[in-house]
């Protein structure tokens, strides 16, 4: 047997893995995963909460659906906007480091003779800028140094208090980012579970929904046209038919000393446009965030004109209805990729596509602001991928009586004037 010592000095060494930091580091590790899950299970059980509250009441469901799909919104152009500065402050930042790169040999010069006039030993050369800009200012502060010295020293802590300034600005700027992005992750776990439900209670109302999308989907590829396909659904889908009916039967809405009356949209509970699809002009926002790269008339480049508008958006963006109206199609066509078509009343219909998930259904009445897509990752629409797209294009199209028309006249010029349901 060997000796006590023989043994501990035969022990072999710990693992990097059984080091005592080690073992903290993996304990920290699970207990931060424990959390996670806690917090996430904690979340869905306020989310069934909160579902189970709204019970029945269609309006209460509604309006959290648009008030949280406008949240949504109201982020990703946070993010997007975050996402700019970040861009402008990193270009900059790096416009300032070429800059005293190339003149490292001055900045040294120019400490080193400060710091002697100061009768003070230079400064280590790797130093931070906030390390360089400390001793810049002390050293001018030390005596007198001539002007050509101290305009030199002038502009060089005027470069490195911009780098100083310019890094604070990042770290702010990316803390905001951080935090729009756990935000929006919360919000949209909100929104899918509010979406579910909507879907379900209308489930529950059109009983034989799955084979109505199936045949719609049938239907499709009978036809070659947008307005085929418009009146294919309005005509031999049971449905499609019943929403095109109901907007055909109804009247055009009150307006107030002949303006359409804004003060309706705010009903989360209405079966009907608020506002008659003709009055709408200068009031609609757009169903997505996003920056227009094709405009309607402009050259698709097959030879012909855009029928619609076409918008830039984010990966994953959330698209909302910019009317009421019902879905009288909802599912893929042709070379648009996923397809809705919202009969808006008064002959008018919206056409949206590009979208990689839709969630509504056809024959469904959809308010103004109300959540009916998701973006994919890449272009859907075959005749924008032509343009090299590298984001997510969202294609929209406006008719009146089976004709394109420009939608140009229908948007709002600002925020302030969009319409809000």
């Amino acid at each position: 047997m060997l000796p006590a010592a023989s043994q501990t000095a035969a022990a072999p060494p710990q693992t990097a893995a059984g080091t005592p930091d080690a073992m903290q580091q993996r304990a920290l590790e699970l207990e931060a995963a424990r959390q996670q899950q806690k917090s996430a299970a904690d979340t869905q059980a306020k989310l069934k909460a909160d579902i189970a509250a709204i019970g029945q009441d269609r309006s209460k469901l509604n309006q959290q659906l648009i008030d949280i799909a406008a949240q949504v919104r109201a982020v990703e152009n946070s993010i997007g906007d975050a996402e700019a500065r970040l861009r402008a402050l990193d270009s900059r930042e790096q416009q300032i480091r070429l800059t005293l790169g190339s003149r490292r040999a001055e900045v040294v010069e120019v400490l080193a003779a400060l710091q002697r006039a100061g009768r003070r030993t230079p400064p280590a050369l790797l130093v931070t800028p906030e390390d360089a800009l400390q001793s810049l200012h002390t050293a001018m502060l030390l005596g007198a140094v001539v002007p050509e010295l101290r305009a030199r020293a002038d502009e060089l802590a005027g470069n490195l208090g911009q780098l100083v300034g310019l890094r604070k600005a990042i770290g702010t700027e990316r803390d905001r980012l951080a935090a729009n992005r756990d935000k929006i992750r919360s919000d949209q776990t909100r929104l899918a579970a509010l979406i579910d439900e909507r879907q379900r209670k209308q489930a529950a109302i059109e009983k034989d929904m799955e084979a109505e999308s199936g045949r719609a989907i049938a239907l499709a590829k009978q036809v070659d046209t947008l307005q085929g396909l418009i009146g294919k659904m309005e005509q031999d889908l049971k449905s499609a038919a019943k929403a095109a009916a109901t907007a055909n039967a109804q009247g055009v809405p009150a307006t107030t000393n002949g303006k359409p009356d804004l003060a309706a949209l705010k009903n989360p509970n209405r079966r009907s446009p608020a506002i008659a699809f003709a009055s709408a002009k200068g009031l609609l926002a757009f169903p997505v965030n996003g920056n227009k790269i094709r405009d309607f008339g402009g050259s698709d480049g097959a030879g012909g004109a855009d029928k619609g508008i076409s918008l830039a958006t984010r990966p994953g963006a959330q698209v909302t209805t910019p009317c009421d109206g019902w879905v009288v199609y909802a599912g893929p066509f042709r070379s648009y990729g996923q397809l809705l078509i919202l009969n808006a009343g008064g002959g008018y219909h919206v056409l949206i596509a590009g979208m990689e998930r839709i969630s509504v259904n056809i024959g469904q009445f959809v308010l103004t602001g109300e959540p009916v897509a998701t973006m994919g990752t890449t272009s859907q629409v075959a005749s924008i991928l032509a343009t090299n797209a590298s984001q997510p294009v969202l294609y929209v199209e406006f008719r009146k009586d089976g004709t394109p028309i420009d939608p140009g006249p229908w948007w709002a010029a600002n925020e302030g004037e969009k319409v809000r349901g």
